[in-house]
């Protein structure tokens, strides 16, 4: 039977995935968060015509020329002036503070020379300079921010601005991961013959957390069918969106998790995708909680990470932009014909000056090495049955984000 293509197997993943329900969140908590409503100003900005310098509030026809005024008091951003401005007076004004009635112009204190209560205007200045008029940035009623968006930092401070303080977004993903193995202890246990130190746990948790969801880290589960069922059981019961599982995916006598699943209702969408590395990829679903079985081999859960879970992840935030980015480049070594896997290698990218990337995929590819995985920046997509490259020959890559 043939492999599943990654293509049809992440389809399936997104098309059971719906983005969650809304809540009403603290914009200093919505950064990254996807709006699910229009988001109307609920003031108008400025909300009076204002000073965009430090200067002199003047009426435009007294300053058609040089001059000079009687200054009559000043007016600092948040207090109001309390008389108007007459025919030859003037107001020291500061930056963000209402303009004084009678006036629409504002000569900067650097053209101007004070004495005592009289100030010099030393050139012409046009009519209606240096003033920020009612509604300049946005007006009341004005849609600024659509249903749909992902808040940047800059968004964020518009919606303050917008005497917003709480947002409607999607609820981030809830997240948990777990490993299954007798051989793995955790990181800064010191590991008996036969045990290796596990990080997939760490390192999944991370990128599900780099993707705006609550991880949880759940642990290590001992290779016991009754163990693996109550890990499972547990993640249900804590209502997560996604469970990530890392090891027991193949078919050995110690691999429980698909037996587990099964045990727990959970129906696979698929198991195995024509994928180097990360052939033994599992999907399937219970209620709401979508469930994906990732190799114990590190680099394979990485990969299969970065193809499958931050784009699940992005759907259930609201994001439409699920697909992780591809670009071009060239590669900077020869390559033999690829087999039936899409291949995903690690490689380093070089950015010449000419802005040409030259990709260079390590030539130890195992899915055990960690170290080359820390030192790549992207990886060289190969597709099923590529040709053999050249050195030099175009070839497509994913810049590693995580």
């Amino acid at each position: 039977m043939a492999l599943l293509s990654v293509a049809d197997a992440l389809a399936l993943v997104l098309a059971q995935a719906l983005p969650l329900p809304t809540e009403q969140v603290p914009l200093a908590d919505a950064v990254g968060r996807v709006l699910t409503a229009d988001l109307a100003a609920l003031r108008t900005q400025p909300p009076a015509d204002v000073s965009a310098m430090d200067g002199y509030a003047v009426r435009g026809e007294d300053v058609a020329a040089a001059t000079v005024l009687r200054v009559i008091g000043e007016v600092a951003a948040g207090r109001l002036f309390d008389r108007a401005i007459g025919p030859g007076e003037a107001a020291r004004i500061f930056t963000g503070a209402v303009m004084p009635t009678g006036t629409d112009t504002v000569v900067i204190q650097e053209v101007t020379s004070r004495d005592g209560d009289s100030v010099a205007i030393k050139r012409a200045e046009g009519k209606g300079r240096n003033v920020r008029r009612l509604g300049f940035d946005f007006k009341a009623g004005d849609v600024l921010l659509e249903k749909g968006r992902r808040l940047s930092v800059r968004d964020i401070a518009l919606a303050g601005a917008m005497n917003h303080a709480m947002v409607p977004v999607h609820r981030r993903p809830r997240v948990a991961v777990l490993a299954t193995g007798d051989e793995l202890v955790e990181p800064g246990t010191p590991p008996a013959p036969g045990q290796i130190v596990h990080s997939n746990g760490i390192a999944l948790a991370a990128i599900a957390r780099g993707e705006g969801a609550d991880a949880a880290d759940f642990g290590i589960v001992p290779d016991r069918l009754d163990a693996t069922i109550a890990a499972v059981r547990r993640a249900r019961d804590a209502q997560v969106d996604v469970l990530v599982t890392s090891g027991g995916a193949s078919v050995g006598d110690y691999d429980f998790v698909q037996q587990a699943f099964a045990a727990e209702g959970i129906a696979l969408s698929f198991w195995k995708v024509a994928l180097r590395p990360g052939r033994p990829l599992m999907h399937g679903k219970l209620d709401g909680m979508q469930v994906l079985g990732v190799p114990g081999n590190p680099v394979s859960a990485y990969v299969c990470s970065v193809l499958f879970l931050a784009p699940l992840l992005r759907r259930l935030a609201g994001r439409t932009d699920v697909s992780l980015p591809r670009e071009s480049a060239v590669l900077g070594c020869a390559l033999a014909a690829n087999d039936e896997r899409a291949d995903y290698m690690r490689a380093t990218l070089e950015c010449r000056s000419d802005g040409t990337k030259i990709a260079t995929p390590f030539r130890a590819q195992d899915s055990s090495l960690l170290a080359s995985l820390a030192h790549a920046q992207c990886l060289v997509v190969r597709e099923p049955f590529a040709p053999a490259a050249e050195q030099g020959s175009p070839c497509v890559i994913l810049n590693l984000q995580f």
